[in-house]
């Protein structure tokens, strides 16, 4: 029976000639000439392509990925290059599933490149299943034609694909795309659901061999659990606190700030613990939300306050002057830092406890993808 599946991925580079310190030497004309569009021009970034299957008999997959998105996140958030911690944009891409355009191979593009991570969260619990036909090697060519992967040279550039059905079905050779990607300096890894022979035979391994990716065969249907940890609470109280500190403006201001909320009900409706790592997530510095939170967006050396409107401003911040909106973005944030760190302090005592309580297991989703990023980060001079 055609199969589904969803995971969540995440992304490196492998153009090999290149490390995390090269910047130092790179032309400087020619950098700002490749970066011209980038927030932060000097900055490495770690983009990931999730290539989700979503036709049938891959729920448990599915539910994986909503489950461990916050934990890969954080994962993410203490990578390190030299001494920048990378930016993080990552793009969602559905395939093998019904209810998309055949004439497009079944594949749809869900995100693109964000760091967005609440919208993110969004698009991923939006997916739904159902049977279809699972072209693995168009979906790879549609992500990196469509996709804004950049010409910097220490990014990390990864696809992630999953699912249990030959790797070599469809129009589109799997060589040719794993060719292009390699071309391009983007790795594939590729994660079979089911048996690790079979994936062999099915040409999953070869793929990501063919791509200088990892091949991984997981249990799709594997559980994933938790260990409670006496910190917990105090991380959730702290999250209704950090949620009190942000400044909606704009037009989108209050649906952003609604959908944050959304984003936290979701975490919760896995476990508690869900919703902690959650909350880590939101105290690091991949969590921005500069084009919603004024608190954010005043970090950006493009905003002005002479810019912003009267009917862009929240209730609180309406007829007042310049200074007593900068004096109350200020106590905003200097709450927000301190909350965030207080979080921080907490995870790390949670984390030490957890290392103590929680069996390794090494067949579930996240797992394999952190274990795949990490040995190829360390090619570029990442670090944790």
């Amino acid at each position: 029976m055609i199969t589904n599946f969803k995971t969540l991925a995440v992304l490196l580079c492998m153009i090999g000639f290149m490390s995390c310190n090269a910047n130092d030497k790179k032309d400087k004309k020619q950098l700002a000439l490749i970066e011209t569009k980038a927030p932060h021009p000097n900055k490495q970034s770690i983009k990931v392509a999730l290539l989700l299957d979503t036709s049938n008999s891959m729920d448990g997959l599915i539910d994986q990925a909503k489950a461990q998105l916050w934990d890969i996140v954080n994962e993410l958030s203490y990578a390190k290059c030299g001494d920048e911690q990378p930016n993080l944009n990552i793009a969602l891409y559905e395939y093998g599933n019904d209810n998309i355009n055949a004439e497009e191979g079944y594949i749809r593009q869900v995100i693109a490149f964000s760091d967005d991570l609440d919208e993110i969260s969004k698009q991923l619990f939006s997916l739904t299943t159902n049977g279809g036909n699972e072209y693995c090697g168009q979906v790879i060519q549609t992500s990196l034609n469509q996709l804004q992967w950049g010409e910097n040279q220490d990014d990390l550039k990864l696809i992630f694909i999953a699912g249990n059905e030959p790797f070599s079905q469809g129009k589109i050779s799997y060589q040719d795309a794993a060719k292009q990607a390699h071309n391009n300096g983007v790795s594939v890894n590729t994660i079979f659901c089911g048996d690790y022979n079979q994936g062999i035979s099915s040409f999953w391994k070869e793929g990501a061999d063919l791509a200088h990716g990892d091949y991984m065969a997981i249990n799709h249907n594997h559980e994933t659990t938790y260990v409670a940890t006496p910190y917990d609470d105090k991380i959730l109280k702290l999250n209704q606190k950090l949620n009190g500190t942000y400044v909606a403006y704009g037009n989108n201001g209050r649906k952003k700030m609604e959908l944050q909320a959304e984003q936290d009900d979701n975490a919760q409706g896995y476990s508690d613990e869900n919703a902690v790592s959650r909350t880590v997530s939101k105290s690091s510095h991949l969590y921005k939300n500069s084009s919603w939170d004024l608190v954010d967006a005043e970090k950006d050396k493009s905003f002005k306050y002479s810019e912003l409107k009267e009917t862009e401003l929240p209730v609180e911040l309406k007829d007042k002057s310049t200074k007593e909106i900068k004096t109350y973005i200020l106590k905003k944030r200097k709450e927000r830092e301190s909350i965030k760190t207080e979080i921080q302090n907490l995870n790390e005592k949670r984390r030490q406890f957890m290392k103590t309580q929680q069996k390794q297991d090494d067949n579930g989703l996240e797992n394999a993808m952190i274990k795949a990023i990490k040995t190829q980060a360390k090619e570029k001079n990442y670090s944790w």
